[in-house]
Protein backbone atom coordinates (compact mmCIF):
# COMPACT_ATOMS: atom_id res chain seq x y z
CA UNK A 1 0.00 0.00 0.00
CA UNK A 2 2.57 2.53 1.39
CA UNK A 3 6.14 3.05 -0.72
CA UNK A 4 8.56 2.42 2.20
CA UNK A 5 12.85 2.63 1.52
CA UNK A 6 14.66 0.55 3.43
CA UNK A 7 18.01 2.12 2.73
CA UNK A 8 16.87 5.75 2.76
CA UNK A 9 18.07 7.77 6.09
CA UNK A 10 14.66 8.38 7.02
CA UNK A 11 13.25 6.10 9.86
CA UNK A 12 10.59 4.25 8.53
CA UNK A 13 8.10 5.05 10.68
CA UNK A 14 8.86 8.46 9.54
CA UNK A 15 7.83 7.13 5.97
CA UNK A 16 4.90 5.50 7.50
CA UNK A 17 3.81 8.95 8.11
CA UNK A 18 4.89 10.94 5.34
CA UNK A 19 3.11 8.48 3.18
CA UNK A 20 -0.46 8.03 4.91
CA UNK A 21 0.09 12.20 4.88
CA UNK A 22 0.48 11.81 1.32
CA UNK A 23 -2.50 9.61 0.92
CA UNK A 24 -5.00 11.61 2.45
CA UNK A 25 -3.82 14.77 0.79
CA UNK A 26 -4.25 13.21 -2.19
CA UNK A 27 -7.63 11.45 -1.63
CA UNK A 28 -6.84 8.47 -1.82
CA UNK A 29 -7.73 7.44 1.74
CA UNK A 30 -10.55 10.04 3.28
CA UNK A 31 -11.44 11.26 6.64
CA UNK A 32 -13.23 8.55 8.13
CA UNK A 33 -11.84 5.93 6.75
CA UNK A 34 -9.87 3.25 8.61
CA UNK A 35 -6.32 3.00 8.40
CA UNK A 36 -4.82 -0.91 8.06
CA UNK A 37 -4.44 -2.67 11.32
CA UNK A 38 -0.84 -2.25 13.18
CA UNK A 39 0.21 -6.21 12.87
CA UNK A 40 -1.99 -6.05 8.89
CA UNK A 41 0.70 -3.19 8.37
CA UNK A 42 3.40 -4.35 10.09
CA UNK A 43 3.16 -7.92 7.99
CA UNK A 44 2.54 -6.17 4.56
CA UNK A 45 5.92 -4.22 4.88
CA UNK A 46 7.54 -6.76 6.88
CA UNK A 47 8.42 -4.24 9.72
CA UNK A 48 8.34 -4.39 13.65
CA UNK A 49 4.82 -3.41 14.72
CA UNK A 50 6.30 -1.11 16.88
CA UNK A 51 7.33 1.21 14.23
CA UNK A 52 3.65 0.63 12.95
CA UNK A 53 2.79 1.76 16.97
CA UNK A 54 4.92 4.73 17.07
CA UNK A 55 3.82 6.04 13.21
CA UNK A 56 -0.23 5.72 14.64
CA UNK A 57 0.73 7.22 17.90
CA UNK A 58 2.60 10.43 16.33
CA UNK A 59 -0.05 11.01 13.96
CA UNK A 60 -2.73 10.36 16.56
CA UNK A 61 -0.74 13.06 18.54
CA UNK A 62 -1.12 15.28 15.28
CA UNK A 63 -5.01 14.89 15.37
CA UNK A 64 -5.01 13.53 12.24
CA UNK A 65 -6.07 10.12 13.26
CA UNK A 66 -8.04 8.73 16.36
CA UNK A 67 -8.25 5.33 17.68
CA UNK A 68 -11.80 3.80 18.51
CA UNK A 69 -11.11 0.80 21.01
CA UNK A 70 -12.11 -2.71 19.55
CA UNK A 71 -12.77 -1.08 16.07
CA UNK A 72 -9.19 0.44 15.02
CA UNK A 73 -7.64 3.65 13.85
CA UNK A 74 -9.24 6.03 11.70
CA UNK A 75 -8.33 9.27 8.92
CA UNK A 76 -9.87 12.92 11.27
CA UNK A 77 -12.74 14.62 9.45
CA UNK A 78 -10.28 17.40 9.46
CA UNK A 79 -6.93 15.84 8.62
CA UNK A 80 -7.05 17.44 5.49
CA UNK A 81 -7.05 20.95 6.72
CA UNK A 82 -4.93 20.28 9.44
CA UNK A 83 -2.16 19.25 6.54
CA UNK A 84 -2.97 21.85 4.18
CA UNK A 85 -2.03 24.24 6.96
CA UNK A 86 0.61 22.52 7.94
CA UNK A 87 2.23 22.30 4.14
CA UNK A 88 1.40 26.66 4.35
CA UNK A 89 2.94 26.83 7.53
CA UNK A 90 6.41 24.84 5.88
CA UNK A 91 6.14 27.23 2.87
CA UNK A 92 6.05 30.21 5.22
CA UNK A 93 9.54 29.16 6.65
CA UNK A 94 11.08 28.49 3.02
CA UNK A 95 9.84 31.87 2.54
CA UNK A 96 11.37 33.60 5.29
CA UNK A 97 14.60 31.34 4.47
CA UNK A 98 14.48 32.78 1.16
CA UNK A 99 14.56 36.43 2.00
CA UNK A 100 17.32 35.74 4.81
CA UNK A 101 19.30 34.10 2.31
CA UNK A 102 18.37 36.93 -0.92
CA UNK A 103 19.42 39.22 1.94
CA UNK A 104 22.78 38.05 3.16
CA UNK A 105 23.64 37.96 -0.89
CA UNK A 106 23.20 34.30 -1.87
CA UNK A 107 22.56 34.09 -5.53
CA UNK A 108 18.88 32.63 -6.59
CA UNK A 109 20.69 30.03 -8.59
CA UNK A 110 22.55 28.59 -5.21
CA UNK A 111 19.08 28.30 -3.39
CA UNK A 112 17.40 27.02 -6.09
CA UNK A 113 20.09 24.30 -6.93
CA UNK A 114 20.18 23.17 -3.09
CA UNK A 115 16.18 22.90 -3.27
CA UNK A 116 16.46 20.89 -6.43
CA UNK A 117 19.54 18.68 -4.88
CA UNK A 118 16.93 17.81 -1.77
CA UNK A 119 13.81 17.03 -3.91
CA UNK A 120 16.10 14.35 -5.99
CA UNK A 121 18.08 13.23 -3.20
CA UNK A 122 16.83 9.53 -2.45
CA UNK A 123 14.48 9.35 0.43
CA UNK A 124 10.80 9.54 0.72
Amino acid sequence: MFNINRVSDVPIYEQLIAEIERYVLAGLIRPGEKLPSVRNLSVEHSVNPNTVQKAYTELERQKLCYSVPGSGRFIAEDAVDLLRGKKSELLDKVAELARELRTSGMAEEEIIKTVHAVYTETGI
